[in-house]
């Protein structure tokens, strides 16, 4: 019974992780859009409010980004590139090595 309990709570778990991602990715898709607009007003806009428009785009541009970065970071957890698997295949490469090594020298001794 306790295994049957322990898996519900793993597939929870990820369900809840996948629901994550892609509410991430549906975000990342949202803001692609905007911006495509955003620069195709930047390639239209004329008048006297040029600037004020310019400076406005660029504002929603920046903070948007930066929103985009943090939503990255918290679904992610910061484990854009080195997350624990590549540690682990790294750490396991260097000590097959090491014992390369030894078994060679080992050999020839």
């Amino acid at each position: 019974m306790a295994l049957n309990n322990d898996e519900n709570k793993r597939f929870l778990e990820a369900k809840r992780k996948v629901q994550k991602i892609k509410i991430f990715y549906l975000h990342v898709m949202l803001y692609l859009i905007v911006i495509a607009l955003i620069s195709y007003n930047f390639y239209i806009l004329e008048g006297p409010y040029t600037d004020v428009i310019t400076g406005l785009n660029i504002s929603v541009i920046v903070f948007w980004t930066i929103f985009i970065v943090i939503h990255a970071w918290s679904v992610y957890k910061g484990r854009f590139l080195f997350n624990k698997s590549w540690e682990d295949k790294k750490i396991e490469k260097i000590l097959e090595e090491k014992n390369k090594d030894e078994v060679e020298t080992k050999i020839w001794e």
